[in-house]
């Protein structure tokens, strides 16, 4: 049964405001500035001992985000969420810092084009463009870890499916949280969990037309769910059981399982989307985000042990 705390926390987003319903006349720039706005549940301040530094990734914002201590040689590419139509360094900062905090691991933190300005297949371009920055300057794979939320998670996961097809060298792991797998639509959580959950009614419907374009949301590049799973590097899936999202990650995990990939499931029962990423005082975030940075600890290469240190533009290689 979900903790007393964490149906608080839930009952209080609730009934904050009205829950919106999406259609196509919704702002999306407007939907972006509330977004960052959000940003302001997570606390004012960066955790304690993590820098921030700006830097440019083939043209791409990105930031790195360095907690102190951290081995110079191991690297998180982290996907932002955002539905494919929202997501910044800015109104992802805070969260992700408390993954490098959590992790000991730096995190390349990069802003991928959105649609519905630029649909498929630009995000996971520019996903896959990050990775292969992270190569050119010197990572090697296996020092490399795949993390992302909502959106983000199924990016995560169709970049692995992009740099197998394209026979690059794979990570060591990755992590998913509330991946959106299946931008079809056709889990049955859509319909069981649309009055538990808290994202806006039809927003998935809208963003999923946006991001696919002309696309068949069935390609595997767009819907990781359909694609072929074979020869994946360890996945830790986290989904929240009141969740829409909830068969996209159920249904990958099976799917990846039965391809023979090393994957652990958690569905935080009665929990609400990227759970993990949601304040520490939830008992059941906090065990969440710990599960998460220990798999990254335990899953993302041995590295080196040396300190980072920071210059304009970057890491000291």
């Amino acid at each position: 049964m979900p903790s007393i705390r964490s149906r608080l926390f839930t009952y209080f987003l609730r009934h904050r405001k009205e829950r919106p319903e999406w259609d196509f006349n919704t702002s999306i720039p407007q939907f972006r500035l509330e977004c960052e706005k959000t940003t302001s549940l997570f606390g004012k301040k960066l955790p304690e001992g993590v820098e921030v530094s700006p830097v440019t990734v083939d043209g791409l914002p990105a930031e790195w985000i360095i907690p102190a201590g951290a081995a110079k040689d191991k690297v998180i590419h982290y996907c932002i969420g955002g539905a494919y139509v929202s997501g910044s360094c800015r109104d992802h900062r805070k969260i992700v810092s408390r993954i490098a905090k959590g992790s000991g691991v730096s995190i390349l933190l990069f802003e991928h084009r959105l649609a519905p300005e630029h649909p498929f297949p630009a995000a996971l371009d520019d996903s896959v463009v990050a990775y292969r920055w992270l190569l050119a300057k010197g990572f090697s794979s296996s020092n490399i870890m795949i993390v992302g939320e909502s959106a983000g998670g199924g990016l995560c996961l169709a970049t692995l499916l992009a740099l197998r097809d394209q026979s690059l060298p794979l990570p060591a792991a990755a992590v998913a949280l509330s991946p959106w797998t299946d931008l079809k639509q056709t889990g049955e959580s859509y319909r069981t969990n649309a009055d538990t959950c808290l994202a806006p009614k039809g927003m998935a419907y809208v963003c999923s037309k946006y991001y696919v374009g002309e696309n068949d949301p069935c390609l595997p590049w767009i819907s990781p769910l359909y694609g072929d799973l074979h020869g994946l590097p360890p996945i830790l899936i986290q989904v929240g059981g009141d969740e829409i999202l909830l068969d996209d990650s159920t249904r990958f995990a099976e799917k990846a399982k039965a391809a023979g990939v090393d994957v652990t499931l958690n569905v935080g029962e009665g929990m609400m989307h990227c759970f993990a990423l949601m304040p520490s005082f939830i008992p059941e975030c906090r065990k969440a985000m710990n599960e998460m940075c220990t798999f990254i600890k335990t899953r993302g290469g041995r590295g080196s042990g040396l300190k980072n240190s920071l210059i304009c533009g970057g890491l000291r290689r």
